[in-house]
């Protein structure tokens, strides 16, 4: 609430809020004081959503939200109302005066996004400070010959991340507490000496190693001889920072320039920290959302490096899925800007999947969307290098409509000449079809699938109507696989590492420091059965069925599963690219109390909405529930279940 005198009404006087939305949401006049556009918090095609330009605020037809620039700002950004003034008013130039809070675990909150943003915004400047050292020579090395010049390198600030565990925590720690360093997902750390080497991965083994010759090591020795070195998650890697919207670093990832197989992942991502979903962001969008907009559509890439080569190349609105796959929240951010793509992703098998999962999220967010398929053998960086932009040019001309692409896929997988060949191809397209909100353009497409394959079965044909005509629950969900979190996978993994060590009686968890191997599978079932982290989550079946097997039962594959359940084991089993450390553990099982801390918020939250009008007592109590949860969730470290198996006696009556 704006009051007169108070800085949020100074700065809502000065405020456009078609100027503002307008950076978020692409509007078209609609009337002398209106401005229409497609909603950015909820799926529609046809533009529900006006702004008001007189009176200054927003309403949707379509999902029945409304407000003011601030409320417009604090939801699509997912900030606080403070954050929210902040924001506008940097938007405007205003000079921003000392930030206020309206409780403290708002304050808190808000603190901890800020210093993280701080703690990366140093990072990235020390590792392009490296890139320019003798040290990033090598580095510079691989960036010339991936045709990357200064130019672009400072555009993109790039990096490189010494080989030193020490380094960047030393430069880091005379400026912030190392608590916070922990929360930031740059480094990694070891809590005791008496833990073997064979509970760090192989980059830790050796960072501990070079800690033996390293003098700045010798600060982490504490009083009773403990080791407790915390040590950079990078090193000898090059450094692609990643930013927000807003342009600010949130996270990295990190090229490795080692050839040696102990040398961890080619690729290594941050985790998510308080300030980085990796769902939440597509690479690039701070720079290319002008020209995304400008242009009405996006080029969507796989890698940094695609992105980065095609932008260099002038196609400034050139994006790319960041760490992950790419999701339903990237497709509604996408949105925003514009409702045109061109996916070029790999041509490889991997590729062409991928490709598949990104058309079916862009489908039912109803992007007109075209499939760029580049020569065998040819990312879009190597393309660019060795034909250059004019054939890049030529490549997007050519980009077929996606289902064009589908069908060619089908034709491919299956050949046609036959009966049963046609019908696979026709179970291939299916979902396909059923993903698409549209029945007009479903039944359109159903007529042109039978032409194209040469269908003149009466059955099939009935099959491509029945699937123009209704639309499969089903069909419209994600695959099970991309909705589970590395969290779990990382908690299912170990789970099913029973059987892999020997056990005793007199074996104690890791939780409380005193044993000599870390054994992941006790760890998760110790924590698990005390905290039940896994209720209401998408993998909670396949978790307590792992939880139940018999310990003598290691073949986990043989257990009652359902089919679902087996399959999706299957794929994350198939998956172990990085070992099972107690760090990796615990990481894992803090995410997991985020996201139940953040449901039950949502719960108290819909029951604050919907407890208007009863006793002040209640209501008294919801609040302080909803403050309770705020600080526990905002509590840096979550070492412990406290804050979660706590009883609630704020909601008690």
């Amino acid at each position: 609430m704006a009051n007169p005198g108070d800085f949020a009404y100074t700065v809502k006087q000065q405020a456009d809020i078609v100027r503002i939305v307008g950076d978020y949401v692409k509007l078209k006049k609609a009337g002398a004081q209106n401005y229409s556009g497609l909603c950015p918090f909820h799926s529609e095609k046809t533009p529900s959503f006006s702004v008001h330009a007189t009176r200054q605020f927003y309403h949707c037809f379509g999902c029945g939200l409304s407000g003011d620039v601030f409320s417009f700002v604090q939801k699509i950004e997912n900030i606080t109302f403070p954050e929210a003034v902040r924001t506008v008013a940097q938007k405007l130039g205003i000079a921003l005066p000392r930030a206020s809070y309206s409780s403290p675990a708002e304050a808190k909150e808000a603190r901890l996004r800020g210093v993280l943003l701080d703690v990366h915004e140093r990072a990235s400047a020390f590792f392009q400070e490296y890139l320019k050292r003798a040290e990033g020579a090598h580095a510079r090395e691989y960036l010339a010959g991936r045709g990357l010049n200064e130019e672009t390198i400072a555009r993109f600030r790039i990096g490189y991340a010494p080989d030193s565990g020490f380094l960047l925590r030393d430069r880091l720690r005379g400026e912030f507490a190392e608590d916070l360093l922990r929360e930031s997902g740059l480094f990694s750390w070891k809590q005791e000496e008496s833990r073997q080497p064979s509970v760090l991965g192989s980059q830790e083994q050796q960072s501990l190693r070079s800690a033996q010759n390293d003098k700045s090591a010798q600060s982490d020795k504490s009083k009773d001889g403990k080791s407790a070195a915390m040590y950079s998650k990078f090193r000898n890697r090059v450094m692609f920072p990643i930013t927000n919207e807003s342009g600010r670093v949130i996270a990295f990832t990190g090229r490795t320039l080692s050839t040696d197989e102990k040398a961890g992942p080619k690729y290594l991502n941050s985790p998510e920290t308080a300030i980085y979903s990796k769902s939440r962001v597509l690479f690039n969008l701070d720079q290319a959302r002008e020209a995304v907009r400008k242009l009405d559509y996006a080029i969507l890439v796989e890698g940094q490096m695609d992105c980065i080569s095609v932008f260099a190349a002038g196609f400034h609105n050139v994006i790319a899925s960041s760490g992950t796959a790419f999701t339903e929240l990237q497709a509604k951010l996408l949105a925003r800007f514009s409702k045109n793509v061109v996916v070029n992703f790999d041509p490889d098998t991997a590729g062409a999947k991928a490709t598949e999962r990104t058309l079916g999220l862009l489908v039912e967010e109803e992007f007109q969307i075209k499939v760029l398929t580049l020569e065998s053998g040819f990312d879009p960086d190597l393309f660019l290098r060795r034909k250059g932009k004019d054939a890049y040019v030529e490549a997007l001309r050519n980009a077929q409509r996606y289902f064009d692409y589908l069908i060619e896929r089908a034709q491919v997988q299956f050949p046609v000449r036959s009966a049963e060949g046609k019908v696979k191809a026709v179970n291939y397209l299916l979902p396909h079809i059923q993903r698409i909100p549209s029945r007009i353009v479903r039944d359109e497409l159903a007529r042109e699938i039978a032409q194209k394959l040469g269908i003149d079965s009466a059955v099939l044909r009935q099959e491509l109507k029945h699937a123009a005509n209704t639309r499969s629950a089903a069909a419209l969900k994600a695959p099970l696989e991309t909705q589970v979190t590395d969290a779990e996978r990382i908690l299912i993994r170990a789970l099913a590492s029973v059987g892999e060590m020997q056990t005793s009686e007199e074996h104690l968890s890791a939780r409380d420091g005193a044993e000599e191997e870390f054994d992941p599978a006790r760890q998760a079932q110790f924590t698990l059965e005390k905290e039940h982290l896994h209720v209401g989550l998408a993998t909670e079946s396949l978790i307590e069925t792992l939880l139940n097997a018999a310990p003598e039962n290691v073949h986990v594959m043989e257990l009652p599963w359902s089919d679902s359940d087996r399959n999706l084991l299957a794929s994350i089993l198939m998956k172990e690219d990085e070992e099972l450390t107690a760090e990796r553990l615990e990481a894992a099982v803090r995410a997991l109390r985020r996201i139940q801390l953040r449901h039950k918020l949502e719960q108290v939250q819909r029951e604050l909405q919907s407890s208007r009008g009863q006793e002040s007592s209640r209501l008294e109590g919801l609040l302080k529930e909803k403050v309770r949860l705020k600080r526990a969730l905002m509590s840096p470290g979550l070492v412990d279940g406290e804050a979660i198996t706590a009883p609630e006696r704020a909601r008690e009556p």
